[in-house]
Order: structure tokens, then sequence, then C-alpha cells
């Protein structure tokens, strides 16, 4: 039985973020539940800003890379931080350009999830997302919602959860994205 393909991105550039963090717990659920993992960095990537006459010189090797590995996945684990109530511009720019040629996202399936100083965690930059990932064809589950709020006191030195909650509740988003994807794609 062919194995379901994982794509693990940090939506934060930060090496000490929150975000990176809790997608390493994300890409273990996701392994302990039998799928295979890869992870995209998009530091490492270095994208140039979206710009069509960018894009109409010549498609940029870094934006080809990053279609070719969404490609591959069957679900996607984006943890986004939340800048000024709304996505990372290094998250926004990564979408814009796997949008472009041909929607390298459509049809795939999503779970969403991130971490945050504030008392919310990410919902409004959340709900930013949502809207951005349905305008591209992605299928995101309504529940359950993962908003990781005051990050700072959320992990322990190993970059475990302080809250076995916390744990449970990214455990069953992860979980269920994958089920989900499994039966409606056979993946």
């Amino acid at each position: 039985m062919k194995k379901t393909r994982v794509l693990a991105i940090s939506g934060s550039l930060r090496k000490a973020s929150y975000n990176r963090l809790s997608l390493k717990i994300a890409q273990s659920i996701a392994l302990n539940w039998g799928a295979e993992v890869a992870e995209i960095d998009l530091k490492e990537l270095s994208l140039p800003i979206y710009d069509q006459d960018i894009e109409d010189e010549k498609f940029p090797e870094s934006a080809v890379e990053l279609k070719s590995a969404i490609e591959q996945a069957d679900v996607l684990l984006i943890a986004s931080p939340e800048y000024n109530a709304s996505v990372s511009g290094a998250l926004k720019n990564a979408l814009d350009w796997i949008s472009r040629n041909k929607n390298s996202l459509k049809g795939k399936v999503a779970a969403v999830f991130g971490a945050s100083d504030g008392k919310f965690g990410t919902v409004r930059g959340q709900l930013h997302l949502r809207e951005i990932l349905a305008k591209l064809s992605v299928f995101v589950l309504p529940t359950p919602q993962v908003f990781i709020r005051e990050a700072d006191r959320a992990f322990n030195s190993d970059g475990s959860f302080k809250d076995p909650e916390t744990f449970e509740k990214l455990k069953e988003l992860i979980e269920s994205t994958l089920e989900y994807s499994k039966k409606m794609f056979n993946t």
C-alpha cells in the first residue's frame, strides 16, 4: 500500500521559531501515523519576491523546486506564524509562486496550525491563510483548529509541549487530516 506523502512547511524563517518547533512535533505525529514526511525550508530556498516580470523572464529555480515538492506531496503541514494579524510575507510569497503557471496546490489537503506569543495564538493569521488556501483549491478541515498561544511559555527545553492537551489537539488535527486524505484520495 502506498504511503501518504507529507510536506512540512514553516511560514517562519527564524531558526528558533515556535512554529518550527510545533512543525517538528507535527512531523513526528505524521511519521508515527505511517506517513512519509519531507520538509522544505523557505529560508534556504531564497525565493525572490513574486514579480510577474521575473516569472515572464525565467521562472526561478527555487520556485521550480518548491512547486515540485508540493506536487509530490499528498498532504501539507503548514505551521504559520501571525504577523500583524495575517500570514508571514515569506509564506504568502511562497504561495504566490506555487500558484503560478499551473497551480500546484489544487486538490491538496493541508493541516494548518500556528504558534504566537499572544493570547489568541494565530487565530487571525490562520483565517487569512485559510482564505488564501481556499482560493487555491486546497482542502483544509474546518476542525480541529490549533492556535498555540503564549508560545514563549508553551515549550519545554527539549522542544516538546509543556501542556499535554496542546499535543493532543495537534495530534488530532494531523491524524484527522491524514485520514481525510486517505479516505478522499486513497493516499
